[in-house]
């Protein structure tokens, strides 16, 4: 692996990480998957040598559950998916060079073998530990088939991970107050012996490793406080019948975050198989000094950044280079919701009559990779007409007309010192894109680039100009040459509208094969006139397709409604249940234990986030008397930049706790899922008493 700027001379690939077979894509699904598209199309379009891998994680016990639920094998009902995503990602011309899957025999064959190192090598061990185990169903509960309490924060989580409160990856036998969610009673504690990696004697190694990694600065901070704390080891068996049966231990199958990310090896594998090793070798990449990127969602990130790397150095495999962690996208300001049919299908998309490139402009260049995003059909509507209708195909389309009809093609002239210069600052904005791991700098590089041909044709007006003024054609050479470059650049994000610039320009070779240099190749000598690349999209459009998403959100929650009248105290199927309102407490306070809560107006001074959690915020906090630290779960749910100034309500006598090593003296309130802040209707002072 080097650390040199790319192109490298070594062979990379690129990954995404895996899609649970377990469910329909949305397009919120889409941002890294259309991320590493267009990554791996811009490292190609350095001349890197690149493989773009990924495949279907089939395992883990979120597949087990639902296979169960539709009265179906896991196989069957992970395969369902699996060839659906297949279907799916080439309608948004995200072309993998391989898509696999993890209960393939390749991936099979080589989990078993990386597991078999690891124990060679000493960096596996046995262990007796307590298993969650439901009586009255007969079954052990690993995962998703136990909740309970977080033992590091106190909030509910499932039987892996900590996913409503501080975020972290849980053992087996971690979770408070286990409940199966196979019968909803509580589960036993029982002993069993598994298997443990010994990551915490790889320390060091992965504390060096993160000196190293590049990507997002999300992907190279967020681990730090489990690697330069106290570093746990991890179970990597599991009680279960679907998965990767542990190579020596029938009983046991491998955890899920064993066999899933070994898959980015076992794609590259099948991809050499294919092609050959002439074209790619994929133990040059993997076994020597090749350029790994992965492309991943912020809610991986340690799986990536430590249990990942310290499996692939124990096992004698090539580091990471890089980890790029994408933010979060909402809907309106509000989160996905798969249960209320809240979201934007990645079917429904294309079947609205959109083209897959809008998209993936909307997705590549609104907010940086790692920022959450917040996609709304007005605003999509906004970005299609400004910037892919107004500026690139405005350009396009009135430089290639006149070419067209003035000169029947590119006039016969040089190309201008002054736009050859601003072509080649463009290829440089474009390749410090993909070093800066921003694939919103590569889109903009063109988007720019097409400004400034339209600044430049509307400055030196060639429609005033006499046919006999060499300026005329001048000026008109110069804008065929800034199409043509634009259209190089702009690939790796809109991939078909490229190659119908092209096409128009009647520009030799394929467009999805050629390098930066191209830009400055000279257009074809001759073409017709143009077809407009962009359509605006119409305002009324917007409110036809928002008025579909509220019928549809309004008959899901009449469903959940109608159906809960039918059902008794019936557990949610999915976390996307939580929306729903909970009954009022039974049980009743009195009115003297109310009174004993000092619960006060505050105004946040200060607000950042808490390196290292996804949700978690600390807040600066005047209460009257004197400024709290607070830490609250509103991270990815408020623009914190903006808080600062906003009245709150605070709980101002509740003990001290420690959340991220962060001490929080105090509590705000909020309302639902999307955290409210509740605050005042006047403007009560800081220290004001709520009664």
């Amino acid at each position: 692996m080097s650390h040199e700027d790319f192109p490298t001379n070594e062979p990379a690939v690129v990954t995404c990480g895996l899609p649970y077979a377990n469910g329909d894509l949305h397009i919120g699904h889409l941002r890294t998957y259309v991320g590493g598209d267009i990554y791996s199309r811009a490292l190609k379009r350095l001349g890197q040598e690149t493989a773009f891998v990924s495949g279907s994680d089939m395992h883990g016990t979120p597949v087990a559950v639902n296979a169960e639920q539709e009265g179906v094998t896991p196989e069957e009902f992970a395969l369902r998916h699996h060839e659906a995503y297949e279907e799916t990602f080439p309608k948004f011309d995200v072309e993998f060079d391989n898509y696999g899957h993890t209960h393939d025999e390749t991936n099979v064959e080589t989990t078993q073998e990386i597991v078999r190192t690891l124990e060679s090598e000493g960096y596996v061990y046995e262990k007796e530990i307590p298993v969650a185990y439901d009586p009255d169903a007969d079954q052990w509960l690993p995962d998703r088939f136990v909740e309970g309490a977080c033992p590091y924060c106190g909030e509910h989580a499932r039987g892996d991970e900590c996913d409503e409160g501080c975020g972290r990856h849980l053992e087996p036998g971690e979770i408070e107050d286990p409940v199966s969610t196979i019968t909803g009673n509580p589960a036993e504690y029982h002993e069993r012996e598994h298997k443990f990696f010994a990551v915490s004697d790889l320390q060091e190694y992965l504390s060096g490793f993160l000196d190293r990694l590049e990507g997002t600065s999300n992907a190279q901070n967020q681990p730090r406080e489990w690697v330069e704390g106290e570093l746990q080891d991890w179970c990597i068996t599991r009680d279960m019948d679907w998965g990767v049966d542990h190579p020596d231990d029938e009983d046991l199958v491998l955890y899920v975050w064993v066999d899933a990310p070994i898959e980015y090896i076992s794609s590259t594998k099948q991809y050499t198989d294919r092609v050959g090793r002439d074209a790619f070798d994929w133990e040059q990449v993997w076994r020597e000094d090749g350029d790994i990127v992965h492309i991943i969602g912020r809610d991986i990130i340690q799986h990536h950044t430590v249990f990942w790397p310290a499996m692939l150095h124990a096992a004698g495999y090539t580091e990471p280079r890089a980890v790029m962690a994408s933010g979060f996208i909402t809907l309106e300001g509000k989160g996905f919701s798969t249960s209320r049919n809240r979201a934007v299908w990645a079917d429904e998309y294309l079947e609205e009559g959109f083209r897959p490139d809008l998209l993936r402009y909307y997705l590549a260049t609104n907010g940086g990779f790692q920022q959450d995003v917040d996609f709304s059909w007005a605003r999509f509507r906004e970005r299609v007409n400004n910037e892919l209708v107004g500026t690139v195909g405005n350009f396009a389309y009135r430089s290639l007309l006149f070419a067209a009809r003035e000169f029947g093609g590119t006039p016969d002239a040089d190309l201008s010192p002054q736009v050859r210069e601003r072509i080649e600052e463009a290829i440089a904005e474009f390749e410090a894109g993909v070093n800066d791991y921003s694939v919103r700098d590569v889109g903009e590089s063109a988007v720019r680039l097409a400004q400034f041909g339209n600044e430049y044709i509307q400055r030196n007006e060639p429609w005033k100009l006499d046919d006999d003024d060499p300026e005329k054609a001048q000026v008109i050479r110069d804008c065929v040459q800034i199409a043509t470059a634009v259209a190089v650049l702009f690939e790796p994000v809109v991939p078909e509208t490229a190659a119908r610039l092209w096409a128009d320009l009647d520009a030799d070779g394929d467009v999805h094969a050629v390098e930066v240099d191209a830009a400055l190749d000279a257009p074809g000598d001759e073409f017709d006139e143009p077809d407009e690349l962009f359509e605006k999209i119409p305002e009324e459009r917007v409110e036809e397709l928002n008025e579909k998403l509220e019928a549809r959100v309004a008959e899901a929650t009449a469903d959940d409604e109608a159906e809960t009248e039918h059902e008794d105290d019936e557990a949610a199927e999915s976390d996307d249940a939580a929306a729903d309102l909970e009954p009022i407490a039974d049980e009743r306070i009195g009115f003297e234990d109310f009174q004993d809560l000092d619960i006060r107006v505050g105004e946040i001074l200060a607000a950042e986030g808490v390196d290292g959690a996804d949700k978690l915020a600390k807040l600066t906090v005047d209460i009257g008397v004197e400024e709290r630290q607070i830490v609250a779960g509103i991270k990815q749910l408020h623009d914190l930049d903006s808080l600062p100034g906003t009245r709150i309500v605070v709980v101002a006598n509740l003990e001290k706790a420690e959340l991220f090593g962060v001490e929080s003296n105090g509590m705000l309130l909020a309302a639902g899922e999307q955290a409210d802040l509740l605050t005042t209707h006047e403007d009560a002072e800081p220290g004001t008493k709520i009664k």
